[in-house]
């Protein structure tokens, strides 16, 4: 779902060797490693983030807690591992904690609501055929989800991470992660259904 331009802007993760000689530096106190690793991955964690709570404050929240928390961890990374990896890893942990402390009652209270009561307002003009009205659309559907569906279809549409590599930075299984999947689209179908039907 990223244009060209947004995939050539974005940074290249470190490969093994880039890895390693990074964190080396973070360890040492390098805060120019430590800049370079944030520049490298702030973008991914914030979109996992934003895939888990659908809101932009809780994301940048977490993004500035899990770098924190790989300074203070880096002694703990086994070089020849994905940086990227376990970057996330740590982004995912921060978010469950957070969710626990902060989200669990909302979406229980969220979650009763059958996708019928969801008020989506149509766009302005449904009848434009502007391009920029799906997209728009699309996004406050997703953030409609439920919780772990919407970070599976964030980290699948948004961050171009396959099934395995999804399951194995969440820990669930692949069959999970598909079924989560599945259950994500065909819920934004439901919700998108008068967007389509609105149009001539």
């Amino acid at each position: 779902m990223k244009t060209m331009d947004e995939t050539r802007n974005e940074p290249r993760a470190a490969d093994a060797a880039e890895a390693g000689l990074l964190i080396r530096g973070v360890r040492r106190g390098d805060r120019e490693a430590f800049l370079t690793v944030i520049r490298l991955y702030q973008q991914k964690v914030f979109q996992m983030a934003y895939g888990f709570f659908g809101n932009r404050e809780d994301a940048l929240d977490i993004v500035q807690e899990t770098f924190l928390r790989v300074h203070e961890k880096s002694g703990l990374f086994k070089e020849g591992c994905g940086l990227q990896g376990w970057i996330l890893q740590i982004a995912k942990n921060i978010c469950i904690d957070f969710y626990r402390k902060n989200y669990k009652k909302r979406k229980e209270l969220e979650s009763r609501q059958s996708l019928d009561e969801l008020n989506l307002a149509a766009p302005a003009d449904p009848h434009s055929g502007r391009a920029s009205d799906l997209p728009l659309l699309v996004g406050r559907c997703v953030n409609r989800l439920a919780q772990r569906q919407r970070l599976v279809f964030v980290m699948r549409h948004y961050q171009e991470f396959r099934n395995e590599d999804i399951a194995r930075i969440l820990k669930i299984s692949t069959g999970t992660v598909k079924s989560l999947h599945f259950k994500a689209v065909q819920n934004l179908k439901t919700m998108l259904a008068p967007y389509w039907e609105s149009q001539p």
